[in-house]
């Protein structure tokens, strides 16, 4: 056939409210035809299909509309079942105008629940149900019982606890008022606050000290209700406060201007303005959510697959003194140049560490299916297999031996052309050594990466482009006649206790490579590291001898009393090298002591970690899970940050059946998430159509597409999700634009029904990676949190002058710029606001990555501090030293609170190298951050440096001035 759409593609894709002629066929074999507008929903055309079939014969063997739902084949050629009636035909996308009407059968509300998390997370639940993988099938099991628990537990909770899961309280890192720059006086000034009870028209205008609980307040407003309206007294036990228009509520033991709307107001001179909600108003929420879950819940779990036979005779893995090995069998579908060679490369990893040499296989020629037939045999013994051992294979294809030319070794290696890479676990889920034949389809090779033909950092799952993707076959082994497994943990030993001191060691934080004779003294002196270095836990880990089972016996008991770590120490521990069940299930006890607002500091690393998890099942999934379901704002970023990824071939498996956990444990939050998923379907098409329009696209052409119904619908009344406490209630389609840049972002106005003339504002962007700037943000508003905790406010938005604001924010600007090492710091990405705050944006190139022009670096200074901004900072005044000592000072502070978290910033760039960013892909680009902070210096030593790095952008900062100049000049002569 021709290249080209077929189907109905095209016309779904059309705008407008026209007409589609559809085919209805019945149950009863009664044939139907008739127009169908393409903006309507499933519900109504099933009632107009009963409409016209109450003239056609057989209408009365037909039964209740809801015993039948409509079946369509979709745009993937697969059947499909449209349970949820309330989507539109346009949204269904059928692949022809044909529905048939048939029977439902099953569980209707279960069958409806699978359509809309389908729908939801981007993948079809059938496509787990097709792995036929016991692994796949337990943990479905396994997590479903465990988040439905959770939220029946959670519907039982009294209405003030099951508030704090649906709305946590946004609170500042610490209770310190904003400061006012003509108020240096403890005596704190009181804050008029504007309080309404709902359902009522009435409000008071009360007095209050920032620094007393939500409580005091609600007692005051109780009182003055009491008064006016001559009630009797209601207890403030029973109320809440909510932000007037937002979902954002005000309780608990914390100061009033802790809270960050609270805090907000204050810093901007504007009243709060709060609504009293009475307990009972809570309690019908929760009753309204408790509903839907019951629902589901008594519709029927998913069958719980058999458990796997108990084999009777096992035997220890240390039982077996025999080298481990395999049989590589053959390839398929492997794709390479004639007059070449095929090679496997075979490496057994435990985390980063190679446990012996790499075995390479024979040549074979080039073709389709080549055979090896090969046993591959490993220097070590079955019995000193660690029980994470990943075993990692590389294909490539050589020059044939005799085409190579004489005499040019160093050459050959140039030939080789890595093909493709594949990673397999030594053993199962079930602790299993894994027996007989597996194929293995592959992940294609980086063509210039010829360095590290293994990936012992990728993924242990196979690519599920089975039809496209070459592969291996390869055979493990039948060692015993029966299966054999990784001993339990209680079969360990104990280690000797020794004395001696460490702290030479100890005392480096940049210790990434240690000589054998210090590998040695760490192991002997494993214990004194226990009681006396216990944050140094890594450090044993990486010289633990996982190839040896005995020290892998002394370290995992070793483990079992060692104290708990710090949770940001912990965190450390989340990265690739660390496989260890045990040593995981050690980290994420330690990261219980993580508050919510902690977890969502560091939630998009923990996301990231769980790509080199190694199994479905594992402890990290089963925290997030149980933290999003105790909290419905972790909940709604993990669910964002995991769809985020779905289109990702190599996680899509692993996030997909976490999402599907999370929506089983929250079934009203689909309502809510599938909104906003929704709306940025509609976004993505806008961006699209703006993007892909004639070169004359207005913003009226926006305006007018934006006006359609299905387009208001779609972008109206929902939750933000930026951010699930604002509410963006009805578009404003006038007030809506898109910006004149390469990727034409949308610019999308709100209008906030609650709050007379306030707007919200979003922007959209598509066709840009913004993890980077997502990171580097989070990376920013840390620094702000550990400043702000020591007392050193580099943000304030409302003090007595802007030039004092400019002098703050332009110190946190210069520290913070300098220690990320971000880059692309010319005059179009740094910004003033009216406040005088300077900020940046456009976070494209971070950890000194900066951009290059002919070979030259275009940007030579450690950060940005011109003549100009010394002349602001100075008040315009050359003689004012006083005013730039004490800027100096705050950039010091500043740099040195942040040495002082060296680690935790390291740790979570880290933990970020399983994003695939590109700026940050291995250890070597985080080194820059580890000498922007002086790791392993001390905090005199780090001062120093950084006293010459200020100096010297200082002093450099006329070349600043022509780097900028330059790129106005090349800016403005862009054809």
């Amino acid at each position: 056939m021709p290249p080209g759409k077929y189907g109905m593609q095209a016309e779904w894709e059309k705008e407008g409210d026209h007409k589609i002629m559809m085919d209805f066929l019945l149950p009863t074999g009664i044939f139907l035809k008739f127009p169908v507008s393409r903006n309507e929903t499933i519900k109504n055309i099933k009632k107009m299909v009963w409409r016209n079939a109450a003239t056609e014969p057989l209408f009365s063997a037909l039964g209740d509309s809801d015993a039948y739902v409509f079946t369509c084949i979709n745009q993937t050629a697969e059947r499909e079942e449209l349970e949820d009636e309330s989507r539109r035909i346009s949204d269904v996308l059928p692949f022809m105008c044909v529905l048939r009407l048939v029977a439902r059968e099953g569980d209707r509300v279960e069958k409806l629940t699978n359509t809309q998390i389908s729908l939801l997370i981007g993948k079809g639940l059938h496509d787990f149900e097709a792995q036929k993988n016991h692994e796949v099938n337990e943990f479905r099991s396994k997590m479903r019982s465990f988040c439905e628990e959770k939220a029946l537990e959670r519907q039982l909770l009294p209405w003030h606890q099951w508030i704090e899961y649906s709305f946590p309280c946004e609170l500042e890192p610490c209770s310190s008022l904003p400061e006012s720059g003509n108020t240096k006086s403890k005596n704190t000034k009181k804050i008029f606050v504007n309080i309404k009870f709902e359902a009522s028209d009435e409000s008071f205008m009360l007095q209050q000290d920032p620094h007393d609980f939500p409580v005091s307040l609600m007692k005051n407003a109780l009182k003055k209700k009491a008064t006016v309206f001559r009630l009797v007294r209601q207890e403030p036990e029973d109320y809440t406060l909510q932000v007037n228009g937002r979902w954002d509520f005000i309780y608990g033991k914390h100061p009033l201007c802790q809270f960050k709307y609270i805090f907000s107001c204050l810093r901007n001179s504007q009243n709060p303005h709060l609504i009293m909600v009475h307990s009972s108003t809570i309690n019908k929420y929760q009753e309204e959510q408790g509903t839907m879950c019951s629902q589901v819940s008594k519709s029927g779990s998913l069958s719980r697959p058999p458990p796997l036979p108990l084999k009777k005779n096992t035997s220890s893995l240390w039982s077996i003194n025999e080298p481990f090995y395999i049989h590589l069998v053959q390839g398929s579908r492997v794709n390479a140049d004639e007059g070449m060679k095929l090679v496997v490369q075979a490496g057994l990893f435990h985390g980063s560490e190679l446990l012996c040499k790499v075995v390479t296989s024979s040549e074979v020629a080039v073709c389709s299916e080549p055979l090896w037939d090969q046993k591959l045999e490993f220097d070590i013994n079955v019995a000193d297999l660690p029980r994470m051992s990943r075993l990692c294979f590389a294909l490539y294809a050589v020059i044939e031996k005799a085409k190579k030319p004489r005499g040019t070794k160093k050459k050959n290696k140039k030939a080789d052309c890595p093909i493709a890479w594949v990673n397999t676990m030594v053993f199962d889920y079930k602790d299993q050594l894994k027996t007989g034949e597996f194929l293995l389809s592959t992940w294609p090779s980086v063509p210039d990466d010829k360095s590290d033909l293994l990936n012992p950092m990728g993924t242990v799952e196979k690519n599920p482009n089975v039809d496209s993707a070459a592969g291996l076959l390869i055979r493990f082994p039948n060692i015993r006649p029966h299966p054999l497994y990784y001993p339990p943990h209680d079969k360990v030993l104990n280690p000797k206790h020794l004395y001696l001191s460490l702290k030479e060691i100890m005392d480096n934080k940049n210790y990434t490579e240690f000589f054998e004779d210090e590998k040695e003294l760490l192991w002997k002196l494993r214990a004194e590291v226990r009681d006396r270095y216990p944050e140094s836990l890594s450090k044993l880990l990486l010289i633990t001898k996982w190839n040896k089972r005995e020290d892998v016996a002394q370290m995992l008991s070793l483990l079992r009393n060692w104290p708990d770590l710090p949770a940001l120490h912990a965190l450390e521990l989340l990265d690739y090298s660390f496989p260890d069940p045990t040593v995981r299930a050690f980290t994420i006890r330690c990261l219980r002591k993580l508050s919510d607002d902690e977890l969502l500091q560091y939630l998009i690393q923990l996301v990231q970690v769980l790509k080199y998890e190694s199994y479905l099942d594992c402890d990290l999934t089963t925290f997030l899970l149980e933290r999003a379901l105790s909290n419905k704002r972790i909940g709604h970023f993990l669910f964002w940050h995991l769809r985020s990824e779905m289109h990702v071939s190599s996680v899509s498996l692993r996030f997909g059946l976490i999402l599907e956990a999370y929506c089983r444990g929250n079934i009203y939050h689909i309502k809510v998430l599938s909104k906003q998923n929704e709306a940025l379907g509609k976004m993505r098409a806008l961006s699209d159509f703006v993007k892909t329009g004639s070169q004359k696209m207005t913003a009226e052409d926006l305006k007018l597409c934006i006006r359609q119904e299905s387009y208001l619908e779609a972008l109206s009344d929902l939750l933000s999700p930026l951010n699930p406490s604002i509410i963006l209630s009805e578009i404003c389609a006038d007030k809506c634009r898109f910006m004149d840049s390469k990727m034409k972002p949308l610019w999308l106005m709100y209008k906030n029904q609650w709050v007379q003339g306030d707007m919200v504002g979003i922007i959209f962007k598509n066709g840009d990676d913004l993890r980077q700037d997502m990171l580097t943000l989070q990376m920013i508003q840390l620094m702000e949190n550990l400043w702000k905790k020591e007392g050193l406010d580099l943000s304030r938005d409302k003090i007595d002058q802007a030039i004092e604001e400019f002098t703050l924010s332009c110190a946190g600007y210069c520290v913070a710029t300098y220690v990320l090492g971000i880059g692309d710091r010319h005059n179009d990405n740094i910004m003033i606001r009216e406040t005088g705050q300077l900020f940046h944006i456009d976070f494209g190139h971070i950890l000194g990555n900066f951009k290059r022009k002919l070979g030259i670096n275009r940007e030579r200074v450690p950060f940005i501090l011109t003549y100009d901004f010394v002349h602001v900072i100075q008040q315009g005044r050359t003689n004012n030293s006083e005013k730039f000592e004490r800027f100096r000072e705050c950039c010091e502070r500043a740099y040195k609170i942040l040495c002082r978290n060296g680690t935790l910033f390291v740790n979570l760039f880290a933990m970020m190298k399983a994003a695939g960013l590109p700026e940050l892909s291995s250890f070597k680009d985080i080194q820059y951050l580890k000498d922007s902070l002086a790791l392993g210096k001390s905090e005199e030593e780090a001062l120093k440096n950084f006293k010459v790095k200020f100096t010297e952008a200082l002093r450099e900062s006329w070349k600043t001035k022509v780097n900028w100049m330059m790129h106005s000049l090349a800016k403005d002569n862009r054809p």
